[in-house]
């Protein structure tokens, strides 16, 4: 049985300003999103690897996903469609916030 909610580690620059790396974030699990939201994702081309990114669009059957931050991010104009797993609610550590979507 799998909860509805799990806890993960961001690891990397690529969500900087909204998260950094070693914020420990909460995780609702989602197939589904909106454009503005950052999910936790897994890139068809790059099975077993999560990511935490932003959703930018829906692109056929999968989600276009891209980091906060341009300069440190491979995102889907490397690595293409992504699945999302879930969607981020809120950062516990090190100083709790709510996560909210984007504005477009």
């Amino acid at each position: 049985m799998r909860l509805p909610w799990f806890a993960a580690l961001v690891s990397g620059p690529s969500m900087v300003p909204a998260l950094r790396s070693g914020d420990r974030i909460l995780v609702r699990r989602t197939s589904t999103a909106e454009p503005g939201d950052v999910v936790v994702a897994e890139f068809r081309s790059r099975p077993g690897l999560l990511v935490v990114k932003r959703v930018e669009r829906a692109d056929g059957d999968g989600w276009w996903v891209v980091g906060d931050n341009p300069f440190g991010s491979d995102d889907s104009m490397r690595y293409g469609r992504a699945d999302i797993i879930g969607r981020v609610t809120f950062r516990w550590w090190p100083q709790p916030v709510r996560l909210r979507r984007a504005p477009r």
